[in-house]
């Protein structure tokens, strides 16, 4: 099997980390050598943060260079806009149709791009949902980024069970149902 690459970006306290979690723990239970990295990012919300996961037979490093992400997962659109290069030509963008101001934007120094998934979508497969939506009608926030997540799923090759069973052992035990839920409402969106 060749080595897939696979980019999770967003804003500090987005979840990336935990999703990239989950995404490493379905690889590793296919039997995958899996390779995990934050690359860049702030601890601290509002700060821009890349996750790398890399899978295959044998993965030396888990860095994804520039054209080479067969997927790239973004919780924010404008995080979306900053890091499609790194896609392939046919990899697949999913991306949460949020709205982060940057620092730049609040202070008045930048503007927030306009029509950024339109604009993603005349040079790249683009899958958007509003998942904060999703997760507000859901009941609880937080579960938004495993929306966006299920909605990535159906973009690779791993059964539905198998992502519920890994959600149940990564996830923290008084939210696994609602993860789950969250999950499939993406998965099925």
């Amino acid at each position: 099997m060749i080595t897939k690459s696979i980019m999770i970006v967003g804003v500090g306290g987005q979840g990336t980390l935990l999703t990239s979690r989950i995404l490493g723990g379905i690889m590793q239970e296919a039997g995958y050598d899996v390779k995990l990295s934050e690359v860049h990012g702030m601890a601290q919300r509002g700060g821009s943060v890349v996750t790398f996961v890399r899978y295959g037979e044998k993965v030396a490093e888990p860095i994804v260079e520039e054209g080479q992400a067969d997927v790239l997962i973004a919780f924010e659109r404008l995080e979306a806009l900053r890091y499609a290069h790194f896609l392939k030509k046919d990899g697949v963008l999913i991306v949460n149709d949020w709205r982060i101001d940057p620092i730049t934007v609040v202070t008045g120094a930048e503007e927030y791009p306009e029509n950024i998934i339109d604009e993603l979508g005349k040079k790249h497969k683009v899958y958007a949902i509003d998942a904060m939506k999703e997760a507000l009608a859901l009941g609880n926030s937080k579960t938004f980024n495993v929306i966006v997540l299920g909605a990535a799923a159906k973009h690779m090759d791993f059964a539905k069970e198998d992502w519920l069973k890994v959600i149940e052992k990564t996830v923290p035990l008084k939210t696994v149902e609602m993860n789950k839920k969250a999950f499939l409402l993406g998965y099925e969106s």
